[in-house]
């Protein structure tokens, strides 16, 4: 997986230890252990998680996931296997930004 670098580029003077963590641990540690979980799964995990919580990190990840193999046929499953639990208008944004980034 490409080394992440986001945390110190937007938040590196700003918030150092919140940008080292993101970067070093979530990215570095965390999404580098594909033997336990690929990162194409980690990406429909996370992508899961945010549309979910109606995040605004769900436009970056959805690249990060097209980078990680994730079609768009899956992310059109994933979003709307979630419209039914996360609600009607969290797939619809969803499924705005999934439209951009995979046609």
């Amino acid at each position: 997986m490409k080394k992440q670098t986001a945390g110190r580029e937007q938040l590196g003077e700003f918030a150092p230890q919140f940008a080292a963590l993101n970067d070093d641990v979530l990215f570095g540690e965390v999404w580098a252990r594909e033997e336990k979980l690929s990162a194409h799964d980690r990406s429909m995990i996370t992508c899961s998680a945010l549309l979910a919580m109606g995040a605004p990190q769900l436009e970056a990840h959805l690249k990060i996931a097209k980078q990680n193999g994730v079609t768009k046929e899956e992310v059109v499953e994933l979003i709307t296997q979630l419209a039914f639990y996360v609600g009607w208008p969290k797939a619809w944004s969803a499924f705005s930004l999934a439209k951009e980034l995979f046609e």
